[in-house]
């Protein structure tokens, strides 16, 4: 992990969009909470999906999830509640105090962790999730595919929520709500599966799959294969992910 990407951990935590409106919103289950551009664009968050349990559209992703799966930017938790009701080794992690303790309540293990801090288990993850958008963190979506791939085995799958048209921006955004609460800016992305496709094939990434149900996208990708002399390297697989994790500090 490079020293840029350790300084992009600790921006992220720092953030208002995981502050109070942020906070609020998870803590009460509601909106309206709004993604806002300096255009006057806005993308309303569907904090009510996310704070419901898995839905038919989600199933589908659950279904595609192989071994230990790492839900990274995990919000309140509906996609590792669900993965732990299958029986699957799984790690939400958020650098929001608040989604952490909603992804808990919701009988999943959940860390506070940006996923540019060590986490757990690198390189030994199977499946790796980037679900609502969560390609976006940090703006840099291609260091975000570097550094999900130390965290991936070799092969492993990284399903990810796209956006729905074919769009490739970097943005600085902030959050508002319906009462005039406003965050701090911060870098965001929104990308399309082609956009996705074109800034994977560089880092080793394949496109394994795309689909799009009610609404929503996704894509498979295949984390890039290991150099031939690590081949049949053996791996610590057991890594005491099925504990429940030690209280974070931070909160």
């Amino acid at each position: 992990m490079t020293m840029a990407e350790t300084d992009a951990g600790s921006r992220l935590r720092r953030l208002h969009w995981y502050g109070d409106l942020y906070s609020e919103a998870i803590r009460s289950g509601r909106g309206p909470l709004f993604l806002c551009r300096a255009d006057g664009w806005m993308l309303p968050l569907e904090i009510e999906r996310w704070c419901a349990a898995a839905d038919e559209v989600d199933q589908e992703v659950l279904r595609r999830c192989h071994g230990t799966v790492l839900d990274i930017g995990c919000g309140p938790g509906r996609f590792a509640a669900a993965l732990r009701a299958r029986r699957h080794e799984v790690l939400g992690i958020d650098v929001s105090a608040v989604a952490v303790q909603r992804t808990r309540d919701n009988g999943a293990n959940a860390l506070r962790l940006s996923v540019y801090d060590r986490l757990p288990g690198e390189g030994d993850w199977d499946t790796t999730l980037l679900m609502d958008g969560n390609i976006g963190i940090g703006g840099d979506p291609a260091a975000l595919l570097r550094r999900i791939a130390d965290i991936t085995v070799p092969n492993g799958l990284l399903l990810v929520e796209v956006a729905t048209v074919d769009v490739d921006e970097r943005v600085t955004v902030h959050l508002a709500d319906s009462s005039g609460g406003r965050g701090d800016h911060f870098a965001w992305a929104r990308v399309g599966v082609e956009a996705l496709s074109r800034l994977a094939r560089p880092i080793g990434w394949r496109l394994d799959d795309h689909w799009t149900v009610d609404g929503r996208a996704f894509a498979a990708l295949r984390a890039p294969s290991p150099p031939q002399h690590e081949e049949g390297r053996d791996r610590d697989r057991g890594r005491g992910l099925g504990a429940q994790p030690p209280a974070d500090p931070r909160q």
